[in-house]
């Protein structure tokens, strides 16, 4: 038996068979070369039944790929992203359109060279910061606000330089000094700490009460506009007209009258007052009564309306009758 045994051991290997299994979708498997007994070989329904085992074996050991909740969780994932991918591009392209982007911008707002063009309204909601605000070309500029505006420029160091500020109700301008020029370049108005300079030819003012002044008034000449009166009026208090060498009031067309509620006084120191008229008309200047008639024309008809001119000592001025002596019969009456 062992001799038996032996030869079977010494026995010419059998011929080795190349088997190839495939899977259920038809891949190939490879599989090592496997000696297979003579038996089986001529088999077939053995040879099919080791086939079989051998596939699930490998299957088994070999098995690739995601199976069970893990698979059923990747999908998900793979669901959700894919869904949210879908909304974040429809909401991308919602906003594309909402706003109106474009190639040369967005909406009415435009790139241009050197800046920003803006076809319609803005409206700042914070903060605007730019070097030049301009208007298009024959269009002009408009700027709103709900409450007030301000306009504020600042030095290197932050300093506020310069404000302007406009509200409901006023309008404040804080600078050294305020001037406001024409198309010609030429000073219309200057104000400063120490003067207001007016540098136009005409001030007109046209407001029907005149102009109010709380100090004094420095000017070469005051004038009313055409076919207008002009008056100088004090309500309450005087009014004094001072000048280094003359004062002149002239009217070429009409009348010059003053006149006040006391005293009305013309006084010379160093001269005289000189009424040059053909006609000097005092119409309420009291007639004294005659004195006892001394000659006899006093009462001739042709005298009755001429009169003499007198003086009391205080200045007073009276009308006598036109001969004898220029007194009053009650000068005490006349001249107080």
């Amino acid at each position: 038996m062992d001799t038996h045994s032996l030869g079977r051991t010494r026995q010419t290997p059998a011929a080795r068979n190349h088997i190839v299994y495939t899977d259920h979708k038809g891949r190939k498997i490879p599989y090592a070369d496997k000696i297979t007994p003579e038996p089986i070989l001529n088999n077939n329904a053995a040879r099919d039944t080791k086939a079989d085992s051998i596939r699930n074996s490998y299957n088994s050991q070999f098995k690739v790929g995601i199976y069970g909740w893990r698979k059923k969780c990747l999908y998900i994932l793979v669901m959700a992203l894919m869904f949210m991918m879908i909304i974040n591009l429809a909401l991308t392209l919602w906003v594309l359109k909402v706003l109106d982007f474009n190639s040369e911008g967005m909406g009415q707002l435009r790139i241009v060279p050197g800046g920003l063009q803006l076809l319609g309204q803005a409206l700042v909601l914070d903060s605007l910061f730019a070097s030049s605000v301009k208007s298009r070309r024959g269009h002009p500029i408009s700027i709103e606000s709900s409450r007030n505006f301000t306009v504020s420029t600042r030095d290197a160091h932050g300093i506020v330089q310069s404000r302007l500020f406009l509200s409901h109700d006023r309008l404040e301008v804080n600078v050294g000094r305020l001037e406001v020029r024409d198309a010609r370049g030429s000073l219309l108005l200057g104000a400063g700490h120490d003067a207001v300079t007016v540098g136009a030819d005409n001030l007109l003012v046209a407001s029907p009460a005149g102009a109010s002044f709380n100090t004094a008034v420095q000017t070469p000449l005051v004038k009313a506009p055409p076919s207008k009166q002009l008056m100088l009026e004090s309500p309450t208090r005087s009014l004094e007209m001072h000048a280094a060498q003359n004062i002149a009031l002239e009217s070429r067309a009409g009348d010059i009258s003053a006149s006040c509620l006391t005293t009305f006084r013309l006084r010379s120191v160093a001269g005289s007052i000189r009424l040059d008229a053909p006609s000097i008309y005092m119409p309420k200047l009291k007639s004294a009564l005659p004195l006892p008639p001394s000659a006899a024309h006093s009462h001739d008809p042709h005298h009755q309306n001429i009169y003499q001119l007198c003086a009391c000592a205080n200045g007073k001025l009276f009308l006598a009758p036109p001969h004898g002596v220029c007194a009053a019969r009650e000068e005490s009456l006349i001249c107080r």
